[in-house]
């Protein structure tokens, strides 16, 4: 199971990659848990400067734009 943390304020933006990334992981079959991060410390320890950001497994791959599908569907395999 891959651990995958969304970091943002909430804008829509974040909504969408946390959606998108439900979805790429639904149709992949692959197992995640998913957190949204949107307390302001908690996405400055990552070192995110815009959002939204994610983190697969405690290393941050994205920041900045809502990842593209295949972007997701390489982090997952």
């Amino acid at each position: 199971m891959k651990e995958i943390k969304v970091l943002g304020s909430g804008c829509a933006n974040c909504k969408n990659t946390a959606q998108l990334i439900e979805t790429v992981a639904r149709e992949q079959q692959v197992e995640i848990q998913l957190e949204k991060i949107t307390d302001m410390q908690k996405i400055m320890a990552y070192q995110i400067l815009s959002t939204p950001g994610v983190v697969i497994d405690g290393q941050v791959v994205h920041a900045g734009g809502v990842p593209s599908r295949a972007q997701i569907t390489n982090w997952l395999t």
